[in-house]
């Protein structure tokens, strides 16, 4: 069944007409009634959807794609051209006097620059064979892709720029990664109710699956930032198959050992028992079609079956606790319930009694708490509707617990598919963080780097070259709409610090159960 987006209808004539032009020019991409382009010169290039993507104290990720300059690759988009990338930047507009570039050609640049100076104001262009890369529109949520200021945004290519952050206080003591929907077993992103001409994503012809392509990369790309733990808060497969719930554990123990080194809490389309083929409700936006799951687990819970929770004691529940070296982590079941995907989120009556008690017993203890469907939805383009967020009763007594729990300092979520950060009055000192999907367009995972004086969280693409190729494919999603919704109206929406104190987390602590599931006691 498709999605349940209801777009508001200013927002529907746009994806109705994007939509129309895509379909015409898939259809007769060399229309003469639809127009010809001129033939571009052999040279001409066009360098555009530029993206401040990472920002720390003391290095920068940027991101841009070439194409070939009026071609059209039949869906309304340029061929892409393959070609050098650049970033010259410096701490005056006028004076770019450093450069970083690529170690090769490519069409999907990443470009990161290092030895920045905390609390520096740096300019910047991105360039490709002479064209100076021009940032990706967010006109729809009035938000900046390149930088923290406004600077550049008069001319054409910019310099835009950006100020790096102060570090989080005091020593480095460990870095996770936060990372949510993989959807193993889909193979089309992008299809949306009520507006039938919407062209759903797929893969290239003879390209690997996306959904292993991208979480290859998120295991790779966590590793070499550093991460000692990883976090995957729900949508693990696209329906609950044993067989796609088996590919994800597989690449996931890539990444360590389940239940030691990573951990997984369950999303809607994880869900217990038989779902139907090509259900895809309980989304905010453009989703996906996947095919027919196969059949039940030993007992009936294909998602227990692939990841025991907890330290795997088999106690039936997808919900626990866990201590790692002082730092507690609680993995939260957010569809626990009957449905076939949609709806708002809910955790039984049982669940949110045991999470309540277990934040109480250990209110002042440095606290991470992580599940699919988030507390609330905030600043979105799309209407917000129950599917998108957990029940509000339940989110509210979430929230309540939180305020009465000053170690709890970050609910990280997934579900929406995009960088959003909230912070809400009734619990100031606790950072709801959403993630972007790691499946597609931006297709990446938050490094949340703790130290003992507070923490960073750092959204970062995966940046492997056929996860860049795929990450730049899927944008199309939605009628090309679908970055306005993804990245992050702001920078900060994907990178932020905050200072307390942390300094109760000992990193060589090793994780040990920490009551997890039904009828648990800490131990």
């Amino acid at each position: 069944m498709p999605c349940c987006l209801a777009a508001p209808h200013a927002l529907l004539r746009v994806l109705h007409s994007a939509a129309r032009r895509g379909t015409a020019q898939a259809r007769h991409p060399h229309d003469p009634a639809l127009g010809r382009a001129p033939t571009p010169a052999p040279d001409a290039v066009s360098a555009v959807n530029l993206e401040l993507v990472t920002l720390t104290e003391d290095r920068a990720v940027i991101t841009w794609h070439t194409g070939v300059e009026g071609s059209d690759d039949g869906f309304g988009r340029m061929l892409p051209a393959v070609t050098e990338g650049e970033v010259v930047y410096g701490t005056h507009p006028a004076h770019l006097n450093r450069t970083a570039s690529e170690g090769c050609d490519t069409a999907h640049h990443y470009v990161e620059l290092t030895d920045l100076e905390p609390g520096e104001t740096y300019y910047y262009q991105a360039r490709s064979r002479g064209s100076a890369a021009t940032p990706t529109p967010l006109h729809l949520v009035k938000g900046n892709a390149v930088g923290t200021s406004l600077h550049g945004f008069g001319g054409h290519g910019g310099p835009y720029s950006f100020t790096t952050p102060q570090p989080p206080p005091g020593r480095h003591l460990l870095s996770i990664a936060l990372c949510n929907d993989l959807h193993l077993g889909e193979t089309t992103a992008g299809l949306v109710t009520g507006v039938p001409l919407m062209r759903g994503i797929s893969q290239r012809l003879g390209l690997g699956p996306y959904p292993e392509v991208m979480g290859r990369a998120l295991v790779e790309e966590a590793h070499r930032r550093g991460a000692r733990h990883l976090l995957a808060a729900g949508d693990i497969s696209a329906g609950g198959a044993p067989r796609d719930l088996a590919e994800a554990r597989r690449l996931l123990d890539g990444f360590g050992t389940h239940g030691q080194d990573y951990f997984v809490v369950r999303g809607n389309h994880d869900r217990r028992g038989h779902p139907g083929p090509h259900d895809r409700r309980g989304h905010p936006g453009p989703h996906d079609r996947r095919g027919h799951p196969g059949p039940q687990g030993r007992r009936g819970d294909n998602f227990l079956d692939a990841f025991p929770a907890g330290d795997g004691a088999g106690n039936g529940a997808a919900y626990f606790a866990r201590d790692l070296g002082g730092l507690r982590i609680v993995g939260l079941d957010t569809y626990e319930k009957r449905g076939r995907g949609a709806g708002s989120g809910g955790l039984s009556d049982e669940q949110l009694a045991w999470f309540r008690a277990d934040v109480r017993a250990h209110r002042d203890q440095p606290t991470l708490v992580f599940g699919h469907h988030p507390l609330t939805v905030r600043n979105s383009p799309f209407p917000v509707t129950s599917g998108q967020r957990l029940n509000r009763r339940q989110a509210r007594a979430i929230l309540g617990a939180y305020a009465a729990a000053p170690g709890v300092f970050l609910h990280h979520a997934g579900h929406t598919h995009r960088n959003k950060r909230t912070v809400l009055p009734q619990a100031r000192h606790v950072t709801l963080q959403e993630v972007g999907a790691v499946k597609e367009y931006p297709g990446g995972f938050c490094l949340l780097r703790i130290h003992t004086g507070g923490y960073a969280l750092n959204y970062y693409k995966t940046s492997s070259g056929p996860a860049r190729e795929w990450s730049e494919r899927s944008r199309r999603v939605a009628a090309g709409l679908w970055p306005q919704y993804a990245l992050g109206r702001s920078v900060r929406d994907r990178n932020s610090v905050v200072v307390r104190d942390l300094s109760g987390i000992t990193p060589s602590g090793e994780g040990l159960p920490a009551g997890h599931g039904r009828g648990s006691r800490r131990r």
